[in-house]
């Protein structure tokens, strides 16, 4: 039986995802846990707003689709028994707080790039989810890819 009955997994899709995924399989392959790997995408309106005068809804139903076809490539790669994949929309550290609070989840497993200074305070995901969180958190520190060389 897993110490942890339902585990949310926050993905980004960029390369270093693999880094969380790898931890989590050495973490958790093999036992009973429920596994939800979730990517959070911010609307586009929030970053552009009204500003550009044409409609963003199929620029981001495309960006989902994209994104729901990453989430998946990593799922299926994965050691993990069944994991689900859930894209969400919203303020990454706000959805990832309503997911865990809405389904049970007891563990929250997000990658953290050891920023500091003003691109801690404005960039962290990890911190935001920890720092609000209502379960356990568990911040992989993402080490820099090595160039092939």
């Amino acid at each position: 039986m897993a110490v942890y009955k339902h585990v949310l997994v926050g993905l980004d899709l960029s390369p270093e995802s693999r880094q969380v995924m790898a931890r989590v399989e050495a973490l958790l392959g093999g036992s009973d846990a429920r596994i939800s790997l979730v990517h959070v995408q911010e609307p586009l309106s929030f970053a552009y707003g009204g500003d550009i005068p044409v409609d963003l809804g199929q620029l981001q139903v495309n960006l989902e689709t994209r994104a729901r076809e990453r989430l998946t490539a990593l799922a299926a790669e994965s050691r993990l028994n069944k994991p689900e994949c859930h894209i969400l929309i919203g303020q990454p550290a706000h959805e990832m707080h309503r997911f865990a609070r809405e389904n049970g989840v007891d563990l929250a497993v997000v990658g953290s790039y050891g920023r500091h200074g003003l691109a801690l305070v404005f960039g962290s995901t990890a911190n935001g989810v920890l720092h609000g969180a209502t379960c356990d958190v568990l911040a992989v520190r993402i080490q820099p890819e090595k160039a092939n060389g």
